[in-house]
């Protein structure tokens, strides 16, 4: 017997990806439910190749008797609904920022911290990290249990799909525009610069102490996530990418670690993927990365500006494992560890 999964935020990206994710997992749900705003009931998505489901309302949804909820409907939507989800018996994994640093809510990397699942008790809600945070957590994992990670540089270079459908139009119609003479102001309504052919240093609101809160996340989530003792500086940007997030990663250990151990670790640590070849055509790029589930992780070289540094890249893609195959990870271990059916 499967269980009955409702995903809120159906016909958003990260939506749509939740739908083919579980269906390539082949995830034990004996019944699918799309949800999303009134403006969007009656429209089809896509569940795997051969199914359609019609969105539902999600302000006139009734949750009693379904067992897990998969939200990315945006923080202020989750904020409403995730809590009359929880109330009704529903176990929510929630894709928005709104409940990641409650004390009561986990937040979870199934490759980081599994067993932080079984605090969903407390409030019936486990939280997804930032996507951000996701991959360079994946990847930082395994070289902490080597050498014990003290401090972390990562400047990100993220691509607009993480601002949504909207972002992605925007970059879209500012390229073509560019090309027949259009001032790319014409089509900017999204962020806050020109985006096509440029780079943006400013992902979410600015805080007062001067970075953004997208900043903020990564420092933050390491902390609930990891270990609260590693110290984080980030920088995000938004670069001309449609999908794929890369993040440029320095690390420094309180002990040593060779490269060669570090990269073996890499090697056999689960969701991620080593492509370090020191020649042309030798890492991975975030157009190579989209569409697939891994961490993959490139350019390892020792940092010999510091006594135990380490630099190294990674790319994923924001939408899978920055979103939906992490909440989908989540949902299988709830399924198998703690839920009967």
């Amino acid at each position: 017997m499967g269980y009955k999964v409702a995903v809120v935020g159906a016909t958003g990206n990260v939506g749509r990806e939740i739908f083919q994710t579980m269906m390539e997992r082949d995830f034990p749900a004996d019944e699918v439910v799309a949800l999303a705003s009134h403006r969007s009931v009656g429209h089809e998505v896509s569940y795997g190749d051969d199914v359609t489901l019609k969105c539902q309302d999600l302000e006139t949804y009734d949750f009693k008797g379904t067992d897990i909820v998969l939200s990315s409907p945006g923080a202020a939507v989750s904020a409403k609904f995730a809590p009359l989800a929880a109330a009704a018996g529903a176990v929510v994994i929630d894709n928005t920022s709104h409940f990641r640093m409650d004390p009561n809510v986990p937040l979870v990397v199934p490759e980081v911290n599994p067993e932080a699942i079984a605090g969903y008790t407390k409030s019936g809600i486990i939280a997804n990290p930032n996507c951000s945070t996701i991959q360079m957590l994946v990847a930082m994992k395994p070289l902490h249990d080597l050498a014990k990670i003290k401090r972390v540089v990562v400047a990100t270079y993220q691509s607009v799909s993480g601002g949504g459908k909207a972002a992605m139009d925007e970059l879209f119609n500012q390229t073509k525009g560019i090309f027949v003479n259009q001032s790319p102001e014409s089509n900017r309504k999204i962020f806050t610069k020109q985006i096509a052919f440029n780079v943006i240093p400013h992902i979410d609101s600015f805080m007062d102490d001067g970075q953004t809160k997208e900043e903020w996340k990564m420092v933050v989530e390491t902390a609930k996530v990891l270990d609260p003792d590693i110290k984080v500086s980030a920088t995000c940007v938004r670069v001309p990418v449609f999908i794929g997030h890369g993040e440029m990663i320095n690390l420094e250990f309180e002990n040593a670690l060779d490269v060669d151990d570090a990269r073996e670790a890499l090697r056999e640590a689960p969701g991620v993927v080593v492509i370090d070849h020191r020649q042309d055509e030798g890492y991975v790029t975030p157009a190579e990365c989209a569409g697939e589930d891994a961490v993959f992780v490139s350019r390892i070289r020792k940092d010999p500006s510091v006594k135990h540094g380490l630099n190294f890249w990674c790319v994923a893609d924001n939408l899978r494992k920055g979103a939906a195959l992490n909440a989908v990870q989540i949902a299988e271990i709830l399924a198998r560890d703690y839920l009967s059916k």
